[in-house]
């Protein structure tokens, strides 16, 4: 006589659940589907001219703006006492200032200033909207409503008054407390977009099946979730360090930012602006380069939206 023996309750579920009609799907095809799809992504990124110039002139403007102080004769922080608002020279590519500070050097030091803030900032809004709205939207309930709440009340708060009051408190202090102001004030919007795509992707069947093995929420957050928006963060964070690096700018020309005897592009074009008429190469080379490099961040990023979103260039009529 055979004894029966008690089924495995985990088999029973894996064999009668919604995905028992599905065929496993092999770890390595998950991988090569992923790979494919990158491919695809850098071809449709390749095809977009505007966004290769774009890529060049950012890679340009980085490399000669942490290149040149080994390069060049003159540093920012160097006086050269036999010029004086000297116009551009071969010595001085950029002229000089009323005090015989090389231009050149200026700029490229304010450029280095204004690339690490915003790149910095870009990282740390992106992430933060990241986890927050990725937890929002997973977790539901009590902190869902805590954290919309202060989304809502940070959306409200004029973020320049803020950081313009709260800036001298922390003058003569490091540079990055000034970045860490500019991100905090530069997440929400994107938060409340990854809560919305979390509430969508939470009840997909991969994240089901996650759930159902007793994978803790906080890892399929950071695993499942947040993995598939990988193309949102990834353009968000490239148009926040053109905003940042202008709204570094706008703080810096009102003397809110960074603070002497540090310099980036918001600084200089705030001393020189006066100086527009009379000496322009002290203010059309710092605001020029400006211009090329937000320029050129906007166009990789409208480079990056096609290649991730073939539908996104195509108008409807």
């Amino acid at each position: 006589m055979t004894v029966p023996t008690d089924p495995d309750p985990l088999r029973e579920a894996q064999d009668t659940g919604p995905l028992a009609s599905r065929s496993p799907i092999p770890l390595d095809a998950i991988g090569t589907e992923a790979a494919s799809r990158g491919r695809l992504v850098v071809r449709r990124f390749l095809h977009k001219r505007l966004a290769i110039g774009g890529l060049v002139a950012v890679l340009l403007l980085f490399a000669c703006a942490y290149a040149s102080p080994h390069l060049v004769t003159w540093q920012y922080n160097e006086l050269d006492t036999s010029a004086f608002l000297s116009s551009p020279t071969i010595d001085h590519w950029f002229g000089t200032t009323q005090n015989g500070f090389d231009m050149f050097a200026l700029t490229m030091r304010g450029m280095q200033k204004s690339l690490i803030i915003g790149l910095l900032g870009a990282l740390l809004s992106t992430t933060l909207a990241a986890v927050v709205g990725a937890f929002a939207g997973y977790f539901g309930g009590v902190l869902n409503a805590v954290l919309l709440t202060f989304i809502d009340l940070l959306l409200v708060l004029p973020s320049f008054l803020i950081i313009a009051i709260l800036s001298p408190t922390f003058r003569g202090r490091t540079w990055l407390i000034f970045v860490l102001l500019l991100a905090a004030f530069q997440w929400m919007i994107t938060a409340r977009i990854v809560r919305g795509l979390t509430l969508s992707l939470k009840e997909r069947e991969f994240v089901q099946a996650a759930r159902f093995m007793g994978v803790p929420g906080w890892r399929i957050i950071f695993r499942h979730i947040l993995p598939n928006m990988s193309s949102l963060l990834i353009i968000d964070a490239t148009v926040n360090v053109s905003s940042l690096i202008l709204a570094e700018v706008g703080l810096s020309f009102f003397g809110f930012g960074v603070q002497p005897p540090d310099v980036s592009l918001g600084t200089l074009i705030g001393d020189y602006a006066g100086a527009a008429l009379t000496y322009p190469w002290q203010f059309y080379f710092p605001a020029g380069c400006l211009v090329a490099l937000v320029l050129a961040i906007n166009l990789v990023g409208d480079g990056l939206r096609d290649a991730f979103d073939p539908n996104a260039g195509i108008r409807i009529t």
